[in-house]
């Protein structure tokens, strides 16, 4: 019989499988049990619909080699997400409650039940139905009447598989934990054999998602207990950047202000011949004129509450909009043409009167004295370098995860 092979590789599929329930579904919190080597978290940590992810499992090890790969790069905190994130890694046995995991949207089990002996089995039914009580949940578990496809295999796919299911036993479990839980189950799985023979054996890895009824079959297993939980390890714990952190936010409005303002300088002191010629040395594109262009609606409110300005050198746009002027060795750049200038600025902000009162106090804004313009000192220059790529890593880093012989068949 010739070998099977799968591209991408079943974990790859089951991992993905996972990814593409939360792209459709959005979960805001995700645990994953039996997390082994993070490599699942690693995925999920860039699906920013995700505001707490954690990871559990008994085998501490394998989660410290890898878990520093889950804190935030240079780039998290460049690109600082709309929501905020927070990561958590435990250590303890899936067959035990914790408090800290209840109530979660999404939990997860890949490839983990399996490593259970059976009466492990029950207790973890339990926890994750009964205690846990999730919105849903994706078990997944390797379909042993998929085996016979292998012809180097001899019994289990791993050493450590206590047992491993046909399609009726594993539907049989899980349509009796939702029956005593409160949930239903579809059935379905990656890793597909030729056509033909589909039917005859089914996935090479089976899976159940699992979604909890509004009103459950069964009363939980856990309503008898007295106090909250707490049997896990908290080995690792990383908050990423969020503009949901009012510091977080003024430091992207401060970097985008001074970036605007140093460009429209720039175009002024182009236009009246006194500096550039042209674009050569700019580290960012001169913004297409349409962009840059307020619309009527700002016109309107550029002046709210501002009251009239009587310098005699303000420039004036042929729209009647007040342009970046010169007085002494200072550039006065009006903060609403920063503000119509930037969409990012404008949805950071929500309105010119926010934006001066965000920036008002940080030390790297010079502001006037009304607080109408952002100052800048003749030949001032905001850093136009591009940063440094710390996004790459050494490819040591990214090795290849070891899996199991069969996974990457």
């Amino acid at each position: 019989m010739e070998e099977l092979r799968f591209n991408p590789s079943v974990n790859t599929q089951r991992h993905q499988y996972v990814i593409d329930f939360v792209k459709t579904h959005k979960p805001k919190k995700v645990v994953d049990l039996g997390c082994n080597d993070c490599s699942l978290l690693r995925k999920l940590k860039f699906h920013r619909e995700i505001e707490l992810l954690c990871g559990v499992d008994l085998q501490s090890n394998s989660m410290k080699k890898k878990m520093h790969e889950l804190a935030p790069l240079p780039t998290d905190y460049l690109q600082p997400g709309a929501s905020p994130l927070s990561i958590e890694l435990y250590h303890g046995s899936v067959t035990q409650k914790d408090a800290r995991l209840r109530g979660f949207d999404l939990v997860t089990s890949i490839e983990l039940i399996e490593h259970l002996h059976l009466d492990a089995v029950e207790r973890f039914t339990e926890v994750l139905f009964g205690y846990m009580t999730p919105g849903t949940a994706i078990v997944s578990t390797p379909n042993v009447e998929f085996n016979p496809l292998f012809p180097r295999m001899r019994g289990f796919r791993n050493s450590d598989h206590k047992f491993e299911w046909t399609r009726a036993e594993f539907q049989s479990w899980a349509l009796k934990a939702c029956g005593r839980y409160g949930y239903e189950a579809e059935f379905t799985g990656v890793g597909q054999a030729v056509p033909h023979l589909h039917l005859q054996v089914g996935f090479c890895t089976q899976i159940a998602v699992f979604r909890r009824l509004s009103r459950g079959g069964g009363a939980p297993a856990s309503s008898g207990d007295a106090g909250e939980i707490f049997s896990y390890k908290r080995l690792y714990s990383v908050s990423y950047p969020s503009l949901c952190d009012n510091n977080v936010l003024r430091g992207c409005l401060v970097s985008e202000v001074l970036h605007w303002a140093y460009q429209l300088s720039r175009r002024r002191r182009t236009e009246d011949g006194d500096g550039d010629d042209g674009e050569e040395g700019l580290g960012h594109t001169e913004p297409d004129r349409a962009e840059t262009e307020p619309t009527d609606e700002f016109e309107e409110s550029v002046f709210d509450g501002e009251g009239t300005h009587g310098w005699e050198d303000v420039k004036m746009t042929s729209r009647g909009q007040l342009e970046s002027y010169r007085q002494g060795r200072c550039v006065f750049v009006p903060l609403h043409r920063v503000w119509s200038c930037c969409p990012r600025i404008r949805d950071l902000s929500g309105s010119l009167a926010r934006l001066r009162l965000f920036i008002a106090d940080d030390p790297l804004v010079r502001l006037s004295q009304d607080g109408f313009a952002v100052v800048l000192d003749e030949g001032e220059e905001v850093s136009e370098e591009e940063p440094e790529n710390t996004n790459r890593m050494d490819p040591a880093c990214h090795h290849a995860v070891e899996e199991e012989m069969w996974e990457s068949l």
